[in-house]
C-alpha cells in the first residue's frame, strides 16, 4: 500500500509537472511577443544577453529543487490527503469553497512572505538578486536566487502539510502564481482605463513595476504577486512611481554593474558579495 501510494504521487507529481511546463511556456510566449510588440519601456541592458542568464538560472533552480526537495508541494498535498494531516482534514466544506480559500490563504503567505524577504536583512540579501535587475520585462518575472526558490518551496509545502488542501487548490494556485508573476512583471503597454481597472483584481506590470525603483520608498510597496487587495488592505499601495513609469529607474541602487547583476556568476555571488541595507517596508509618505 505504502509504495502504491508513493507511485501515485510520483505519477501526480509528474502530471503536474507537465501541466505547469505547457501552461508557462504558452504564457511565457504569449506574454514575450505581447512585449515585444507593445512595449512600456525601452530596456537598458542587451537582450539576448540578459535573457539567456536570467533563463539559465531559471533551469539552474529547477533542476536545484527537484535534486534537493523530495516532494512538492502537490506531492504533500497528496501526501496530507492519505496521512489525514492539515486543518481542512477536519472540515467539511463544499470543495470549491476549499479551493478558493486555500488560493485566497496561500496568496496571502506568499505576501507575507515577500515582506518578510525585505524587513529582514539576510533575507533581502538574497531577495535582491531579483531586485538588481537592470530591466523589467517576462523574465523579470522568473528571476530568484536558488536559496530563495528554496526557502520559498520549503516554506510552501509547510503550510500545504498545516492546511491539508487537496492536490486541485495546489494545482491552480501554483499555474495561477507562476502565470500572473510572468505577467506582472512584463514590459506590456496596458491603456490607462484598462489598467486602472484590471488591478482591482489583479496586479498589473504598471503596479508592480513601482515596487522594482531604486527609490527605497518605491520598493517598500505594491508586494502583491498576484491579488492586490493586500497591499490595499495592509496599506503596502503606491499608484504610480514619483517620476513615471518611462523615467524611474529600475533596480537596486549603487548596483548598476552588468557583469555582477545581469550575468549569471554573479547573480549566484551577489547575496554574499553586496553590502545593502533592508529595503523599507513602510507605508511610502504620498506627501514627500
Amino acid at each position: 500500500m505504502i509504495l502504491r501510494n508513493h507511485s501515485w504521487r510520483q505519477m501526480t507529481e509528474r502530471l503536474v509537472f507537465t501541466i505547469r511546463l505547457a501552461a508557462f511556456l504558452a504564457v511565457f510566449l504569449g506574454i514575450a511577443v505581447w512585449e515585444a510588440n507593445r512595449p512600456r519601456r525601452k530596456l537598458l541592458v542587451r537582450k539576448v544577453t540578459r535573457w539567456a542568464n536570467n533563463l539559465g538560472l531559471v533551469v539552474l533552480n529547477t533542476v536545484s529543487t527537484r535534486l534537493l526537495l523530495p516532494i512538492t508541494a502537490v506531492g504533500m498535498a497528496a501526501l496530507a490527503s492519505e496521512r489525514g494531516w492539515g486543518l481542512f482534514q477536519f472540515l467539511r466544506w463544499p470543495e470549491w469553497f476549499e479551493v478558493l480559500l486555500t488560493v485566497l490563504i496561500l496568496d496571502l503567505a506568499i505576501y507575507a512572505q515577500h515582506v518578510l524577504f525585505h524587513a529582514v536583512p539576510i533575507l533581502w540579501r538574497v531577495h535582491l538578486v531579483h531586485h538588481a535587475d537592470l530591466d523589467f520585462d517576462v523574465t523579470t518575472g522568473l528571476r530568484f536566487h536558488t536559496l530563495e526558490m528554496l526557502l520559498s518551496a520549503l516554506f510552501k509545502l509547510g503550510l500545504t502539510a498545516a492546511l491539508g488542501p487537496s492536490v486541485l487548490a495546489i494545482v491552480l494556485f501554483e499555474v495561477l502564481l507562476n502565470a500572473t508573476a510572468i505577467f506582472n512583471h512584463s514590459n506590456v503597454k496596458l491603456p490607462v482605463t484598462v489598467d486602472r481597472w484590471l488591478r482591482c483584481i489583479v496586479v498589473t506590470p504598471d503596479m508592480h513595476r513601482v515596487h522594482h525603483s531604486t527609490d527605497r520608498r518605491e520598493t517598500g510597496s505594491n508586494f502583491g504577486f498576484n491579488m492586490p487587495w493586500w497591499d490595499f488592505l495592509f496599506g503596502t499601495y503606491l499608484p504610480q512611481p514619483a517620476l513615471g513609469h518611462a523615467a524611474m529607474q529600475i533596480g537596486v541602487e549603487g548596483l548598476r554593474d552588468e557583469q555582477l547583476v545581469d550575468r549569471l556568476p554573479g547573480m549566484l555571488a551577489l547575496p554574499f558579495r553586496a553590502n545593502h541595507q533592508h529595503a523599507s517596508i513602510r507605508s511610502p509618505d504620498r506627501s514627500e
